[in-house]
């Protein structure tokens, strides 16, 4: 067995010697330092739905809806669309948080909803051109206040409704 002797005047290399640098010196940073742009924060997230009650009688229909937060956060304010398959008679007083979208539609405000609540009841009576006997009424969130739904499934309801005068929920 051959046993490796140091050379003569070789000192032994000590563990706190440092490493011989392999890399050239990193010189400084000069000129504009560039903007540190931060992740945009999380799109906030609401499940929003309508659920209520519809009736038809001679001409005109009765419309109550309560609008619902689901959550996980928080709303403002939403818009729901209110698309009618008659045509609305024109020089009608709508509710205050209620417009005229076009000849058969309506969007309405909800106004702001805290995470699993409730918000107001809305209530929307309408009066068509002529007498239908029956108009179908689809029902939808139009805007949830900048929120991404994760459950657009429950967003939209349509509802035929005769002109008994009887209660068609949804």
């Amino acid at each position: 067995m051959s046993t490796l002797v140091p050379a003569a005047n070789t000192p032994a290399p000590s563990r706190t010697d440092p490493a011989p640098s392999t890399t050239e010196p990193v010189p400084p940073v000069t000129g504009p330092v560039p903007p540190v742009i931060a992740p945009a924060p999380p799109e906030p997230e609401a499940d929003l739905a309508q659920h209520g009650s519809v009736s038809l009688a001679g001409g005109g229909a009765e419309l109550r809806f309560t609008p619902q937060n689901f959550g996980p956060a928080d709303i403002d304010d939403a818009t729901v669309r209110l698309d009618w398959s008659e045509p609305l008679a024109d020089g009608q007083s709508l509710p205050a948080s209620c417009v005229r979208a076009d000849r058969s539609s309506l969007v309405c405000r909800t106004g702001g909803m805290v995470a699993g609540s409730l918000g107001e009841r809305i209530d929307v009576p309408v009066r068509f051109q002529g007498a239908p006997s029956e108009v179908t009424l689809r029902i939808g969130t139009l805007w949830n206040g900048g929120a991404r739904d994760g459950n657009p499934e429950n967003n939209e309801h349509e509802v035929l409704v005769l002109d008994t005068g009887d209660v068609y929920h949804f």
